[in-house]
């Protein structure tokens, strides 16, 4: 009998993470990650991006399983392409909670991502968006960002930096709902209780699998929670120091293959069999 790997569960972020800053992805890190998956784990996308957002870089991946996406509000299921749980934001909750945050520090700009398979990312006359390569519409009013159900508000500041926005949404926001920095350029608000740890948890309980299994991988605030809820959590060296201050460890930067650094030694063993 083949001894047990070290991982079942790889829960990997994307931006910053698993992707270049191009959004293109390493040939060693996809050959790593492919034959830890022939091994018998699982590799688990857990990202801030929408669904739709996500889905060409699963078939890059060759994943027809489950993703974690909008900061663990929805679940993805990319081989029949539908969502198995979603969490919306309330928009009524979301223009006061963005009403408070502008009472406290000004004018911010607003985009929102819509729920589902098929949402689109809406964005405000000002709103510049901080990965250009995604897709976007720009609409007139910030009143048209509320035209369908969203699952979470971006927001971004003319001066503030994103620390300095996070932390005013924080103070005045509550209970509305939950803020989260995800990436430069990226202040989110997503529902209430709503982290990547909830949805990575529901995606463990699919697969059968919980935290003891489990090694997350990320740069960001918002990964802390995964960090938490995972037996072993691993910061990128490109990582915010929020991040690094609770990793297990701390690997090579996304651009220099730090995903692909650590699997390659915790798995070497069952990599070596497989190169056999």
């Amino acid at each position: 009998m083949a001894p047990p790997i070290a991982y079942s569960l790889i829960a990997t972020d994307l931006d910053g993470t698993l992707l270049r800053g191009d959004d293109t992805l390493s040939d060693r890190t996809l050959d790593a990650l492919g034959r830890v998956v022939a091994a018998g784990a699982q590799h688990l996308v857990v990202t801030g991006r929408p669904a739709p957002r996500v889905r060409p870089l699963l078939d890059i991946l060759g994943s027809t399983g489950l993703a974690v996406c909008g900061q663990g509000a929805q679940l993805y299921d990319a081989g029949a392409d539908r969502l198995l749980w979603s969490v919306t934001l309330d928009r009524e909750l979301a223009e006061t909670a963005l009403g408070k945050i502008e009472a406290e520090v000004g004018q911010v700009y607003a985009a929102v991502d819509q729920d589902g398979v098929d949402g689109l990312t809406l964005i405000e006359p000002g709103y510049l968006m901080p990965h250009p390569t995604l897709p976007a519409v720009r609409v007139r009013r910030r009143d048209d960002l509320w035209c369908e159900p969203i699952s979470k508000v971006l927001l971004r500041h003319p001066t503030l930096s994103d620390d300095e926005l996070a932390a005013t949404a924080r103070a005045v926001v509550g209970s509305l709902a939950t803020v989260t920095m995800s990436g430069p350029g990226t202040v989110e608000l997503q529902p209430c209780g709503i982290t990547k740890a909830t949805g990575l948890a529901l995606a463990a309980e699919h697969l059968g699998l919980g935290p003891r299994e489990t090694i997350a991988f990320g740069d960001m605030p918002n990964d802390i929670p995964m960090f938490d809820w995972a037996a072993r959590g691993v910061a990128m060296a490109n990582a915010h120091p929020e991040l690094k201050a609770v990793a297990d460890e701390i690997t090579a930067s996304n651009e220099d293959d730090g995903i692909a650094v650590v699997l390659e030694r915790l798995f070497a063993d069952t990599l070596t069999r497989i190169t056999r």
